[in-house]
């Protein structure tokens, strides 16, 4: 059984940085041929992290060509290993497309758009993958692969499909994971996401679950250590990369531009999808200029020239994840951007800043980390659980623990300020009806 149709001479050959020689079969150079591929050259992976960390420039198209790769490499391993015998031949030649298309719906500067509230974004950028597939002439090249394969990639991306070979694409060992990490690290020019990635493909396995007794994506015990490789990698990459502190100024800089834009009436947020980054920014720009409003003029003058000369927001105050993790702060904080738009902007005029002024910043991803996965054992296999097992880490408590870690409340300001935990947490802590009346009635807060 062939994973791909085509014969060796028709395949094309990319040099990539990270992984060498990429081939690519005939499908393959269409998908990328598409002008909704093409426009993830325009796309950086790292959203703002290249304003710290210059060398990450790097973009979605780089990502998912590694991915791609990856995906072909793993399934080559099964298929030398005869675990294919039993799988659907045409889920085995979908797969490397749905990693190449697992981006294909993200919108300008990668996740940061994510983080803003329903009425200023659309949908998750994964919700929206399934509109680009069915568009356009990537619509047609899918079509031309099988009737269903936009259906097959837009299931395996979203982690509902029931193909054995899911976990490639979308789970806790899924090849996403490991590309990224690898790509990042390389990129940010950092040592944190060194990942044993030979080790791990060639240990991923089809593992029957003894509970439902279907087959899925796994790990032989012997990689398990390359697995905490894994866990590590990402923890590190999240402390000290992705949740920099400078990073997430940058990136609460740029929701508040695009914030202020929808507000304004400058974009509506349908109008953030298929964008650029820089396409974005001029977008913006350009409409802004035409309102001539008051939110428009704060948009031009304020936030696009802050982040196009990087001039950031500075901590005012961060408070480690762990001392915030028993109930310390209220739902309304990642629920009701309203109310904490209010809140920070009554705390900027306490400090004598702007409308504005003030940027609350926890950032969440609570599945970052998530380890549900299967291990094949000498004799048995089981899923990985709380508690581990004799001779090995618990490492679904450690990726609990490191995830807390990670994780930093920060208050920046447009201008340098200090402000005290005690004087923020009881208000974090109130009930969203007690913040309000507080609010309305003028009171001081800090």
């Amino acid at each position: 059984m062939s994973i791909s149709s085509a014969g060796p001479d028709e395949f094309e050959v990319i040099r990539d940085p990270l992984w060498n020689t990429i081939r690519l079969d005939p499908d393959a150079v269409r998908i990328i041929d598409t002008p909704a591929f093409q426009r993830l050259r325009h796309i950086r992976q790292l959203g703002l992290a290249y304003l710290v960390y210059p060398g990450a420039t790097h973009t979605r198209f780089d990502h998912a060509l590694g991915v791609f790769h990856l995906a072909r490499r793993a399934l080559a391993l099964l298929q030398e290993r005869g675990e294919l015998t039993g799988v659907d031949p045409l889920e085995c030649r979908v797969v490397p497309y749905a990693a190449l298309l697992h981006d294909i719906g993200h919108y300008p500067f990668s996740h940061a758009l994510e983080e803003l509230d329903a009425g200023h974004v659309p949908e998750h950028h994964e919700a929206l993958t399934a509109r680009f597939l069915q568009e356009g002439e990537l619509r047609e090249v899918l079509e031309g692969i099988a009737p269903d394969a936009a259906g097959m990639v837009e299931r395996l991306i979203r982690g509902a499909s029931d193909s054995p070979l899911q976990g490639l694409v979308s789970g806790s060992l899924d090849l996403d994971k490991i590309e990224y990490l690898s790509r990042d690290a390389t990129f940010c020019g950092v040592p944190y996401g060194a990942v044993d990635v030979d080790r791990l493909l060639h240990a991923i396995t089809l593992v029957t679950d003894p509970e439902s007794g279907k087959h899925e994506v796994g790990i032989h015990a012997k990689g398990l250590s390359a697995l905490e490789s894994l866990l590590f990698a990402k923890y590190q990459m999240f402390r000290n990369v992705y949740w920099h502190h400078a990073v997430r100024s940058a990136t609460a800089l740029y929701k508040r531009l695009v914030q202020e834009a929808v507000d304004a009436g400058a974009i509506q947020p349908a109008e953030l999808i298929g964008r650029s980054d820089e396409g974005l920014l001029g977008l913006i720009e350009g409409r802004a200029l035409a309102l001539g409003s008051e939110g428009g003029e704060r948009v031009l003058r304020r936030w696009l020239p802050a982040l196009r000369e990087r001039r950031l927001p500075k901590r005012a105050l961060e408070i480690p994840g762990e001392e915030l993790r028993h109930g310390r702060i209220e739902s309304w904080f990642y629920s009701d951007g309203a109310l904490v738009g209010r809140l920070e902007n009554s705390i900027a005029a306490e400090l004598d800043l702007p409308r504005g002024g003030v940027f609350l910043d926890y950032p969440e991803k609570p599945r970052m980390l998530e380890l549900d996965i299967l291990v094949r054992y000498r004799v048995g296999a089981g899923r990985l659980t709380q508690g581990g097992r004799a001779g090995l880490i618990d490492l679904p408590r450690i990726a609990d623990e490191l995830y807390h870690s990670a994780r930093v409340m920060r208050i920046f300001t447009t201008e340098r300020r200090v402000i005290e935990a005690d004087a923020i947490l009881p208000l974090l802590a109130l009930p969203a009806e007690s913040l309000r009346s507080r609010l309305d009635e003028g009171e001081r807060l800090l």
